[in-house]
């Protein structure tokens, strides 16, 4: 498997504390980088682009460099995110997933929502109604 770099664990630590603070989350490593899951389906996926690469990333992003996460979105916020400017983008292998660039300017507190919207899009509703959801 090549070497791939890592995403700055300071970004990590962020994306992981609010994917693991929903109930019953849990972590692995992805094909590259980390993704979250809620039973057998990931809400979240956070990797590093590199050197344009992974190339359908990079081209989705429309950046050679940079921490990436990917998650889902529906019904009003899926069609507001999908055409959202920068650093929003939209992937085109999945109708429901949607990209953040996180940088420096990044607000986790709206990473955090989106996080939980993705969460509740994709877990069975017992788990999806535990959840507060931001107004």
């Amino acid at each position: 498997m090549a070497d791939y770099p890592d995403v700055p664990e300071e970004v990590l630590a962020q994306v992981r504390a609010r994917c693991m603070a929903l109930p019953e989350v849990y972590e692995e490593q992805a094909w590259r980088g980390t993704r979250w899951r809620v039973g057998q389906r990931a809400f979240a996926h956070l990797l590093e682009v590199d050197g344009g690469k992974p190339a359908s990333y990079a081209e989705a992003s429309g950046v050679e460099s940079g921490s990436v996460l990917t998650f889902r979105a529906t019904g009003p916020e899926l069609l507001a995110l999908s055409v959202a400017p920068r650093p929003f983008f939209k992937p085109r292998w999945s109708a429901n997933v949607v990209g953040l660039l996180l940088d420096a300017d990044t607000d986790w507190e709206e990473v955090g929502e989106l996080l939980v919207e993705s969460f509740c899009a994709s877990a069975p509703k017992r788990l999806a109604g535990l959840v507060e959801r931001p107004s």
